[in-house]
Formats: structure tokens, C-alpha cells, sequence
């Protein structure tokens, strides 16, 4: 009876292991690709001007059909979230521009 039991526990710990490998790796990765907020575009976030970053957010914000807030708003909150999300691991550099993509995307939408 003992080693029934053992087989049992077996079984239920290699489902419960192949389960957590189909899990998604980065819930923070699935939020910005398939996120109610916004349909963005491929590498918004690598863009090497404020400007660009900021006008590529509007433009998203802007034309998305499954934003639940104003565009501005969407815009923004997306933006923090991935400044957020980074955390340490984002270069100063980075987070530097990625700050300055906030001014450009107030001045954007005229709320300056």
C-alpha cells in the first residue's frame, strides 16, 4: 500500500512540474504584448529618441479599440509600466530617456 501511495505523490508532482512549464515565463512580457491598454508597435521601448518613443505611444494610443481609458492616459501608464517592470535591471541611460518620453508625450497631447 505504501508504494501505491508513493506513485501517486509521484504522478501528482510531475503534473504539477510540466504544468509550471507551460506557464508564461514573464507575466510582465504577456501584459505589454496582449494588454487591453494598447496595441503598441515592435520595439517602442528601443527607440533611441524621446520624441520618437513619445509620438509611437500617441500613435498607439490613438488608434488602439481595446484602450479602456483616454488615449493620453493609456499612453502614459504604459510607458511607467515598463519603467516600472525593469526595475534595477534597466540601464540609467535607458530610464533617462524613457523620462524624458514622459515630457514628450505631455507636450503631445497639449498638457504641458
Amino acid at each position: 500500500m505504501a508504494h501505491a501511495r508513493k506513485t501517486t505523490h509521484s504522478r501528482r508532482t510531475a503534473a504539477r512540474k510540466s504544468t509550471k512549464r507551460t506557464a508564461p515565463k514573464r507575466w510582465s512580457q504577456r501584459v505589454t504584448k496582449a494588454s487591453d491598454a494598447l496595441d503598441l508597435k515592435q520595439g517602442v521601448f528601443k527607440l533611441t529618441s524621446a520624441k520618437k518613443i513619445a509620438a509611437s505611444l500617441k500613435r498607439s494610443a490613438e488608434h488602439s479599440a481595446r484602450r479602456k481609458t483616454g488615449a493620453y492616459r493609456s499612453a502614459l501608464s504604459m510607458l511607467t509600466f515598463y519603467i516600472n517592470r525593469a526595475g534595477k535591471t534597466l540601464p540609467q541611460t535607458q530610464r533617462t530617456l524613457l523620462e524624458r518620453a514622459k515630457v514628450e508625450l505631455k507636450r503631445a497631447f497639449g498638457r504641458e
